[in-house]
């Protein structure tokens, strides 16, 4: 069992495809096939299927996957470990949810950038849950979620606290408090959103029943607000990405608690330099420890 084929492995499996997990490693497929096929013999167990015209990982591969990730972080770790010049280079892998990806991430991605030009950023966004599921299997490096729930094998710490701004067309009625919600349809993300729950949570005690529209972008959202169709419960720091925000009407209420947005890394990760200059930077900008 040699490095190579822990890679080709990894790559096959995130592009169900040889011909895909070839130009990402930078070889020919046949290379690819070969290998992965002394390794199924040395196992004795199949990695993958055949899926159509790509290929799916088996219940075998999908177990033996994870140690793939595991020894490929660790052999990344080694690395920046024995190196006495260390200075924070290389590829760092960000997950955001679109909250933080557009709204606080952008100015202090452009600083992190200006300060380590040797390292590579690539920033996925999605869903708290899928992103932390991502972190466990070492596919990222850090993640900042609004939401989650303890993992096993990550920590966390609290970045920042958003507070959140009522948002609704200039042209309605004003809104006072959440009875005033009476009637009215409420944008939001799909279930599992801290914001969507804070604000579901706000009307809840006024036994209103209010249409529910859900759409899993802040660009969405924010554009039918302006266009009259409901209210919203958005993050403050993402409004001024927006600029129909600007001839909108915003409500603060006290009811409506920020909500912490939090870093989680992989604990067994001990020592990246990438990610600890991240971390670093999110403490300088947010004041947080």
């Amino acid at each position: 069992m040699e490095m190579a084929q822990l890679k080709m492995v990894r790559a096959v499996a995130q592009t169900g495809s040889v011909a895909q997990a070839a130009l990402q490693l930078h070889c020919v497929p046949s290379n690819i096939t070969t290998r992965i096929k002394q390794l199924e013999s040395e196992l004795g167990t199949p990695l993958f299927i055949r899926a159509g015209r790509g290929l799916a990982i088996s219940a075998a591969g999908e177990i033996f996957l994870d140690y793939c990730e595991r020894i490929l972080a660790l052999v990344d770790e080694s690395k920046r470990a024995v190196d006495a010049n260390a200075i924070p280079r290389g590829t760092l892998r960000i997950g955001a949810v679109e909250s933080s990806a557009s709204g606080r991430l952008p100015p202090l991605l452009a600083e992190y950038h200006r300060r380590y030009p040797d390292v590579s950023l690539e920033l996925v966004t999605g869903a708290w849950s899928q992103l932390l599921d991502d972190l466990q299997h070492h596919r990222l490096d850090v993640a900042l979620v609004a939401a989650g729930n303890t993992r096993a094998k990550l920590e966390h710490s609290v970045v920042y606290s958003e507070r959140l701004v009522l948002i609704a067309s200039p042209s309605s009625a004003p809104i006072n408090g959440a009875e005033d919600l009476a009637g009215r349809t409420l944008l939001v993300w799909p279930p599992g959103c801290p914001y969507r729950a804070a604000l579901e949570n706000w009307v809840k005690p006024h036994d209103l029943k209010p249409a529910i529209a859900s759409y899993a972008s802040w660009g969405t959202i924010i554009g039918c607000v302006s266009a009259g169709i409901g209210v919203a419960l958005a993050p403050e720091g993402i409004l001024a990405r927006y600029e129909q925000t600007n001839q909108l009407a915003s409500y603060r209420f006290e009811e409506l608690a920020a909500v912490d947005n939090l870093l989680f890394w992989h604990k067994d990760t001990q020592r990246h330099l990438a990610r600890d200059a991240f971390a670093g930077l999110l403490r300088e900008t947010f004041g947080q420890h």
